[in-house]
């Protein structure tokens, strides 16, 4: 057992050993190679730009900064306008609903102005009506104690011609034109 042991570590020194070389030789071929390359870059002009071809690049850049910044402005003034309208059409829209309502609104008052103004007609006409009975209640009234004392008068007049009477006295107004002068004489 002790020489598998001592077998094994052999092999494993071996190996890491040719690994080392192989490490090296690689490292080796990575520098040579770099070397190489940039010998050939430094020796060779065409890898480098030229300044012609440098400023047209940087003129073309500038070009399509200016166009893109132009495209940015339109956008920007587009949107701009976008939300005035929005907010143009928005505040239309309200208009539009707030007139709607007051249309609505107009309307049915309209629809209702007939049985108001009958209401209302029927109120004065309530008040009208109130004073008429009065007036033709207080005319019954004057014209039932006008017919007593035209009786008392005639009852009177009969019984032997006493002008002592006591009359009542009533207004002109209420009287119209037949007044007690004009039952006097008869």
């Amino acid at each position: 057992m002790v020489q598998s042991t001592s077998s094994t570590g052999l092999s494993t020194q071996t190996e890491v050993a040719r690994l080392k070389e192989e490490l090296e030789m690689r490292d080796q071929l990575v520098q040579q190679l770099s070397q190489e390359l940039f010998r050939l870059v430094k020796g060779n002009q065409d890898f480098l730009p030229t300044p012609e071809v440098s400023e047209q690049h940087q003129a073309e850049v500038r070009s399509l900064r200016d166009q893109m910044h132009k495209l940015e402005e339109q956008v920007t003034f587009y949107q701009a306008q976008i939300e005035e309208r929005d907010e143009e059409t928005h505040q239309l829209r309200q208009t539009t609903q707030e007139l709607t309502d007051r249309t609505r609104m107009l309307e049915q008052v309209v629809q209702e102005l007939p049985r108001v103004y009958k209401e209302k007609f029927a109120e004065r006409m309530e008040a009208v009506k109130d004073r008429v009975a009065r007036i033709q209640q207080e005319n019954r009234e004057l014209q039932a104690e006008l017919q007593s004392t035209s009786y008392r008068l005639a009852m009177r007049s009969r019984k032997g011609g006493n002008s002592d009477l006591d009359l009542p006295t009533f207004p002109s107004e209420m009287l119209g034109t037949n007044s007690m002068a004009s039952f006097a004489k008869s």
